[in-house]
């Protein structure tokens, strides 16, 4: 985590920065991002985290702490089940505050049932599942914005 100041005086953090730190790094808890950076106000903040896949293998066969190789990072994004955003917008489980959400993880869908509705310039669009199965993971918080092509559900 770093802070680049716009100009050349040292960067030290005050606790409104750290604020904004813990909540960037609790928000990459809570989503399959491994990247956040924002910049306001003269201030650049960019929180990262390494995500890695342990294997599970016979003890004789893994290598030592110092000879590790890096684990394989998993990207959702070329799951066979995944639901990629159509637009750019801001995702709600549900149609309004506090209604159920559509789906949720273990709901069993089918082709055309509603996932999510991402509002894009003032409209609320419908994003429909692309098939039947079940909702193995929802990618996105209530209330995210969401880019185009982002990883939105994964259904098995």
């Amino acid at each position: 985590m770093a802070r680049q100041p716009d100009d050349t005086k040292a960067a030290t953090i005050n606790s409104d920065d750290s604020a904004l730190i813990r909540e960037l790094a609790l928000l990459l808890d809570e989503t399959s991002l491994t990247e956040i950076e924002i910049e306001r106000a003269g201030l650049r903040v960019r929180v990262a985290r390494n995500i890695s896949v342990a294997a599970s293998m016979p003890s004789h066969f893994q290598p030592s702490a110092p000879a590790a190789a890096p684990a394989a990072v998993v990207d959702v994004a070329k799951h066979p089940g995944v639901v990629p955003s159509p637009m750019v917008g801001t995702a709600y489980w549900a149609s309004e505050p506090g209604a159920k959400p559509f789906i949720e993880v273990g709901s069993r869908v089918s082709v055309g049932q509603t996932l999510l509705i991402i509002e894009a310039m003032k409209t609320m669009n419908q994003i429909p599942s692309t098939r039947a199965g079940t909702v193995t993971q929802i990618l996105v918080e209530d209330g995210q914005p969401v880019e185009f092509g982002e990883p939105l559900v994964i259904i098995e």
